[in-house]
């Protein structure tokens, strides 16, 4: 069962982490911290159903509400802050699991946040996986959050719906392809949170399966644990 923690940002702000333990007989022995998007917290369908599926599959995995959200406000705050409160996250969980290697990433700004940290001082950080990550606002392709991607260390693994408007596979290729260790999984017919038309051919659950299927192999053969 899921397991909430408290995460001290300052003296008088916390948070809300939830821990999905890895199933025991699959545990790769790797915990994934993953932050929400914009405009959903970690309790949000999509973050519930990544979490409780991953976790599953083996991976250790952590969600968490950026302060903003925890608070119940609408707009997100600043880069510093969000910035901030993912690292409290990192250390919080760092501290608490037994070995292993540690990953981070998130659905949209939380992958975007995560990225920034990583492209900062991170060494625990062995890994990143970005969920839709927001290239650019919609309808805005020369305002691109790529530049700060050179300086992640750690290998990413991008996973990006065909039909995202904050950037689709074919805009992050290029970008991509200039990295030391940067791969792409293109969620055919995809949108930002990875669903799809009725008239793809496949169903919503099995859209998610296979991404879902795609980070933890990925994981596994990624970060050797």
């Amino acid at each position: 069962m899921p397991d909430e923690i408290a995460v001290e940002i300052a003296p008088d702000q916390k948070v809300t982490a939830t821990v999905y333990p890895a199933a025991k007989r699959e545990a790769a022995g790797i915990t994934l911290i993953l932050g929400h998007g914009a405009g959903a917290g970690q309790k949000s369908a999509f973050m519930v159903s990544f979490a409780t599926a991953l976790a599953a599959r083996g991976i250790d995995t952590v969600t968490f509400n950026f302060l903003y959200m925890e608070q119940r406000r609408r707009l997100p705050d600043s880069k510093d802050k969000l910035e901030a409160c993912y690292r409290a996250v990192i250390e919080t969980v760092a501290r608490r699991k037994r070995g292993g290697k540690l990953a981070i990433g998130g659905k949209s700004m939380g992958g975007r946040i995560a990225s920034q940290v990583a492209a900062g001082d991170a060494p625990q950080v062995a890994g990143l996986v970005l969920l839709g990550y927001p290239l650019h606002p919609p309808g805005k392709p020369d305002q691109l959050r790529a530049k700060h991607l050179s300086a992640i260390k750690a290998p990413m693994l991008f996973v990006q719906g065909s039909r995202d408007t904050f950037g689709t596979p074919d805009e992050l290729a290029p970008i991509l392809g200039k990295l030391k260790a940067a791969e792409l999984f293109e969620v055919a017919g995809g949108d930002h949170s990875f669903k799809v038309l009725k008239r793809a051919g496949v169903s919503q659950e099995d859209t998610y399966k296979a991404v879902q299927e795609r980070i933890d192999r990925w994981l596994r053969q990624t970060l050797r644990a």
